[in-house]
């Protein structure tokens, strides 16, 4: 039996119920990765979990973004509505030139950054972090320093 498209749908079907198992493990937001931990292509350091996500183009890689999010615990974060608003997160906030600021959407307790070296096009990174770690908050706005 085939789709529309000529797909089998009998695959399709697999793939569907394959989306509908139960996770193994608990989302990172309950569970934050130990330091020194890979997970999901992703590495952490018991304070920031980072991973990069590259699609086709960067409404797909957005999208992938907040399915990830979603998956993982943080839909209550609100982040841009689409990739256009993404976008206006890019331009520097200040006219002078700035070697080291990272540019993109910056909410506690996620970042979704353009990457400042040359990178594949249509990519981005995600930096999460550990809201149960002494000084969170503080940490996280770049009051505090490394403990």
């Amino acid at each position: 039996m085939y789709d529309e498209f000529g797909f089998d749908e009998s695959l399709s079907a697999a793939r569907d119920a394959a989306e509908q198992l139960p996770r193994s493990l608990p989302p990172i937001r309950e569970q934050f990765p130990e330091a020194g931990s890979s997970y999901l292509g992703g590495q952490s350091d018991g304070w920031e979990y980072r991973t990069v996500f590259s699609g086709s183009n960067l409404a797909y890689t957005y999208d992938m973004v907040k399915q990830f999010l979603q998956e993982e615990g943080y839909a209550n974060v609100p982040v841009p509505e689409n990739v256009e608003e993404m976008r206006l997160f890019k331009r520097p906030k200040r006219p002078q030139l700035q070697l080291f600021e990272e540019q993109g959407y910056t909410h506690n307790p996620i970042k979704i950054l353009f990457p400042n070296a040359p990178a594949p096009r249509n990519t981005l990174i995600l930096c999460l972090y550990n809201e149960q770690a002494p000084n969170h908050l503080l940490r996280f706005h770049g009051v505090l320093g490394e403990p």
